[in-house]
């Protein structure tokens, strides 16, 4: 049995699937029984489909479509889900007692006619949706052998105009599920945020705000809202990357005169210069092993990724295809880059497998910036332009599934995910 704690918001990013994989699996969610006597503020089995199908890998049969609604197996007539041509099915029962709700879910093979998955998962009436996403997290990696990552978090900026005739904006930081629902500001302010970073905790998150007249670097406690500036120095204040470890954050500082590579030891407060070269060196990232630093430089005339390993200070380049490739991401298997490369004067989303050196590109649309990577490695959430609007989007590694994610209201901007929070 499993108990989740979570936070309770409004959405305001709404979900639009571009693209499945070819030949999707199909599943059918059949209507979940509840036993209580008021209407749940969640419909739980729409937002498992909704899940599922947002991977793009999944194709949920409509429950207008369904012969029965099963919520147990002992109720299942198989061939009534064969002739939905449904390869699997989920079903369902939701009780309540003492202000806990009790979700009992089954995952069904219709054509072994065998049951692969059930379990209960208690939680709170504010907890609905979080057991929601840890149903479809259970079925997903049953099914894929991939773990989940509907529980996960994002966070990304939204900037809006301040008011009806005004040209002056307002920035937002802005905490939601990975669907978009129950976002939550973080930070609110009249000068530009950028650049949001998470710790691999998931507890603390990083980025550069310009409310003291110049960019500076601030951490921020999510629990409690504590914040705390963590540069004040003259020019270039950017760009902050948390170690694996937690323990230090690479940023872009330009207090000895050119954009260089520091880290920050955020016990000791040490600042140590990594890079040491007339170009611009920017938008530091970790390897995995948290042994080098990938990050984008023009000291071979245009903007290349390149990485060095911190042990003995040695940079070699990673990337030689295009004549510009940055905001250098490494995929949690550590095979792939992920990078905006330019192609044509067009700004896409790309991979490069890094023992290859092949790249394929992600995206079509032609401003997209700031990929961030699940951290199960399946999709990318980046920031892009539709209909004249900042928007977020999503892609799989393949490129074989799309996902458009536009802000009801503002501009949507520089998406971070979340690392696992459980």
């Amino acid at each position: 049995m499993l108990t989740l704690s979570s936070w309770m918001a409004t959405a305001e990013l709404t979900i639009e699937i571009q693209n499945f994989v070819e030949n999707p699996t199909s599943i059918a969610i059949a209507p979940f029984g509840w036993e209580g006597t008021t209407t749940l503020p969640e419909n739980i089995d729409a937002i498992v489909a909704a899940d599922l199908e947002r991977s793009g890998q999944f194709r949920a049969v409509p429950q207008s479509d369904m012969l029965a609604f099963p919520k147990a197996g002992d109720t299942i007539y198989y061939r009534n889900w064969r002739v939905l041509k449904a390869e699997y099915l989920l079903v369902g029962t939701i009780s309540e007692a003492a202000g806990r709700y009790r979700v009992t879910y089954e995952l069904y093979d219709v054509f072994g006619q065998r049951r692969l998955l059930a379990q209960p998962i208690d939680g709170s009436v504010s907890q609905l949706r979080d057991l929601a996403h840890y149903i479809s997290d259970s079925v997903y990696e049953t099914l894929t052998g991939i773990r989940g990552a509907f529980s996960t978090k994002i966070i990304y900026v939204e900037a809006r105009k301040a008011g009806s005739g005004s040209n002056k904006e307002k920035f937002r930081l802005i905490y939601a599920d990975a669907d978009g629902a129950r976002e939550q500001v973080i930070h609110e302010s009249d000068a530009p945020i950028m650049s949001p970073a998470w710790s691999p905790d998931g507890k603390q998150v990083a980025y550069v705000s310009f409310e003291t007249s110049r960019a500076a670097v601030f951490r921020q406690e999510l629990s409690s809202g504590k914040r705390e500036q963590l540069t004040n120095f003259k020019g270039l204040n950017g760009a902050p990357a948390w170690s694996p470890d937690g323990q230090k954050l690479a940023m872009v500082l330009s207090k000895d005169g050119n954009p260089e590579i520091y880290t920050l030891d955020l016990t000791t407060r040490r600042f140590t210069r990594i890079t040491r070269h007339f170009a611009i060196d920017t938008e530091p990232n970790w390897t995995n092993d948290g042994k080098g630093i990938i990050f984008t430089s023009n000291r071979g005339g245009r903007p290349q990724i390149y990485q060095v390993t911190l042990a003995s200070g040695r940079v070699e380049r990673l990337t030689f295809e295009g004549d510009y490739n940055a905001r250098p991401r490494v995929s949690p298997d550590g095979k792939h880059l992920v990078m905006v490369h330019r192609h044509n004067g067009i700004y896409h989303i790309a991979t490069q497998e890094l023992v290859s050196g092949d790249i394929r590109v992600l995206t079509e649309t032609r401003l997209d910036e700031s990929p961030s990577i699940a951290p199960n490695g399946a999709m990318l959430m980046y920031a892009t332009r539709y209909n004249g609007k900042g928007i977020l989007a999503a892609v799989s590694l393949d490129a074989g599934v799309k996902v458009r994610l536009p802000s009801k209201l503002g501009d949507a901007r520089e998406p971070a995910w979340s690392p696992y929070l459980n």
